[in-house]
């Protein structure tokens, strides 16, 4: 829920006005894909650098999930959990991985925001879809995809080096070769129909709410 409400009302709120502030005040029509897609990966990098502590916190408790039975938990609640980290690490502590966290949440809002608006475009201009429910939920359907498929190798990679309490990694590009290395590159896609359920039901209802709240507060014109 924290991480949601920082870093999703920061990510999703800004692109829009990032993206036309790239393309200039006095641009007119469709903004071009790499305004989109730079965008994207702005305002991913902005709202994570904010929102990482709850990445970091949501990251170690999902590994205390997996814990046997009986076996004491660290962390007794994600508040609390912030105070552990902060008091064993330092307040810096709390931004433990922010590198491949940024690399991981720029790439996948890219990903989603921009494929989203170039998809949703298209459609449009082929004159058989109109901005309806519809070409919303095929819109988001394709987010889903092109996020899983170009996010989840820095997916793996970001959750590995967060949940790494023994020091097995020293880096990104570490975690990255020891990844491929003993695991092969298939582990960078492991789980890939249930991560595109995941991420695709997230961008239809998160790209229909977005939709129907811009129509409910966006002044129509005259």
């Amino acid at each position: 829920m924290h991480r949601q409400v920082i870093n999703g009302g920061l990510r999703i709120g800004l692109y829009e006005p990032v993206r036309n502030f790239y393309v200039g005040k006095d641009f007119k029509g469709d903004p071009p894909l790499w305004a989109k897609i730079a965008a994207g990966l702005t305002t991913g990098a902005v709202a994570i650098c904010v929102a990482s502590p709850t990445d970091l916190v949501k990251v170690r408790m999902q590994s205390e999930g997996v814990l046997p039975p009986g076996v004491p938990k660290k962390y007794p609640s994600a508040i609390k959990a912030y105070g552990i980290i902060a008091k064993e690490t330092g307040i810096a502590g709390l931004w433990k991985g922010l590198g491949p966290n940024v690399g991981r949440n720029a790439i996948i809002n890219a990903a989603e925001l921009a494929s989203y608006d170039q998809i949703k475009q298209s459609l449009l201009a082929s004159g058989i879809f109109k901005d309806d429910v519809g070409t919303h939920i095929i819109s988001g359907l394709g987010a889903g995809l092109f996020a899983v498929c170009i996010g989840s190798p820095v997916d793996v990679v970001k959750s590995r080096v967060m949940g790494d309490n023994v020091g097995k990694y020293t880096g990104v590009l570490d975690c990255f070769l020891k990844t491929a290395r003993q695991d092969g590159l298939g582990a960078f896609y492991k789980g890939f129909l249930p991560n595109f359920g995941r991420l695709g039901s997230w961008n239809v209802t998160m790209f229909l709410t977005l939709e129907q709240a811009k129509k409910l507060f966006t002044p129509k014109e005259e």
